[in-house]
């Protein structure tokens, strides 16, 4: 099958049999890992387009491979959990998780989540091509690279789907709903603490002085505006 790759690390069996026939019905390449060892070894052997990973997997937790994916790569990840806790959906944002799905979850939801990633990842086609330059911050759509200055910022696909979609807007007030809508594609009302935490993960790397914004501002009570 010559469809994107995706990788799915989860250690029920189940859950890896269903994902895996969903996505190869509809046209993905899968390839499965049962723990976070296996998995690790399966990224470096895969090169996937996308990773749907659990947070509770035996041998190497979900969040240390994200983190140790993310040290070399910013393939889009998407976490899986039993758990719904806020902390555990912040956690995995704050170690380079794209997107956030709760178990128990309907495969075509996640079949939709994994289209709708790798359309914004890797479809420039979907958004204006070109750079944008704000201030000392420069975009580059196509390279998908991101600086400040004369420094290269690392960001993860996430961050910079969000990142460009509100240097095409400066200057408009976008709520954490609109943004899920806009930026992650929910139709429906999703867990807005999403959008805090990577606008506070993007502060960190486009600004010079995260305390003192000169660009990803807050509109208290209403979102956040790009000033460019």
């Amino acid at each position: 099958m010559n469809g994107p790759r995706i990788l799915v690390v989860d250690d029920e069996p189940m859950v890896l049999e269903v994902v895996e026939r969903y996505l190869a019905r509809e046209g993905f390449s899968v390839s499965t890992a049962i723990d976070g060892e296996t998995g690790l070894v399966s990224f470096h052997d895969v090169h996937p387009h996308l990773v749907v990973l659990d947070l509770m997997l035996p041998k190497v937790g979900g969040m240390e491979v994200c983190r140790e994916i993310r040290r070399t790569n910013q393939v889009p990840i998407i976490m899986l959990t039993a758990r719904g806790d806020e902390m555990d959906r912040i956690a995995g944002f704050e170690v380079g998780a794209d997107d956030y799905l709760a178990k128990p979850f309907s495969p075509r939801e996640l079949v939709a989540r994994v289209r709708a990633v790798l359309k914004r990842s890797f479809d420039p086609a979907q958004l204006p091509g070109g750079i944008r330059q704000s201030g000392d911050i420069l975009v580059d759509h196509d390279m998908h690279e991101v600086s400040r200055g004369d420094a290269s910022v690392n960001v993860t696909s996430r961050e910079f789907e969000l990142l460009w979609f509100l240097v095409n807007h400066p200057g408009k007030v976008f709520s954490r709903l609109e943004l899920l809508k806009q930026v992650w594609r929910f139709d429906a009302p999703g867990d807005e603490s999403t959008v805090t935490v990577h606008v506070r993960r993007l502060r960190t790397k486009v600004e010079r002085d995260p305390a003192h914004t000169r660009h990803l501002k807050t509109v208290w009570g209403a979102g956040y505006r790009w000033d460019a």
